[in-house]
């Protein structure tokens, strides 16, 4: 095959659009059939994407809460495809395999702390606020 051949054909301007979309939808229902931390994940954020709307006082501040929690789920979504690509790779036990796994899952955990992190700065705002305190 030369290098000017694609392995799939090039989709442009809207068509590209429809099966990029196409394509990530298909991730998702993915990401919901097989991973049950995207689950438990996602339900969590059913629950505070509102809440965080709500709470937070300002357009910045509500960004930061919903934008934390959106978050968990881009990583959430790359582990599991770092994940899915080392398992079609082979089963057998390989150093390198593992730690990519274990970074992956690291990085899901970073994001963790990252969100509840944010929303315990706004929470105890909210709860405790004294002036000069996260001002």
């Amino acid at each position: 095959m030369g290098s000017h051949q694609r392995l799939k054909p090039a989709h442009t301007g809207f068509r590209h659009v429809w099966y990029a979309t196409v394509y990530s939808l298909r991730g998702l229902r993915a990401a919901w059939t097989w991973e049950s931390a995207f689950r438990q994940e996602f339900a969590l954020a059913v629950l505070a994407l509102p809440l965080g709307f709500w709470l937070g006082q300002t357009p910045a501040e509500r960004a930061v809460l919903v934008g934390c929690v959106l978050l968990v789920l881009v990583v959430e979504l790359l582990n599991s495809a770092i994940e899915a690509t080392i398992d079609r790779i082979g089963h057998d036990y390989d150093p390198d395999a593992g730690r990519a796994k274990d970074l992956g899952s690291a990085a899901v955990m970073t994001s963790l702390m990252i969100a509840g992190l944010v929303w315990l700065i706004v929470l105890w705002d909210r709860l405790f606020a004294v002036d000069g305190w996260f001002a």
